[in-house]
């Protein structure tokens, strides 16, 4: 299972995405692909993402049983600890800077 949720996306990449996956909610999109198509569809929301954000999850074989990738300014970033992705929250001050 692969989930792609973007936010402030140009209707271009919206669609593109639409090809290979199924959009449930605005910005929402699921499917269920491979490896590669799963990296060749990343590779899409990376050209075309803009002033937007992404996150990428999907499952695999590990203690969480999903990995997740993001792009983009965002409060929430990924961290490791032992082994486990996180999340952390940036402050607002933080998050501000981050889109000056």
């Amino acid at each position: 299972m692969l989930v792609i949720v973007v936010e402030n996306a140009p209707p271009r990449l919206r669609g593109r995405l639409a090809i290979w996956l199924l959009e449930v909610r605005a910005g929402v999109y699921v499917g269920n692909v491979n490896r590669r198509i799963r990296e060749m569809i990343w590779g899409q929301v990376e050209k075309g993402i803009e002033d937007g954000n992404a996150v990428m999850a999907w499952n695999t074989n590990t203690e969480s049983g999903f990995d997740f990738m993001t792009l983009g300014a965002n409060r929430r970033i990924p961290v490791e600890m032992d082994g486990i992705k996180l999340v952390s929250f940036l402050s607002e001050n933080a998050s501000a800077e981050m889109n000056d």
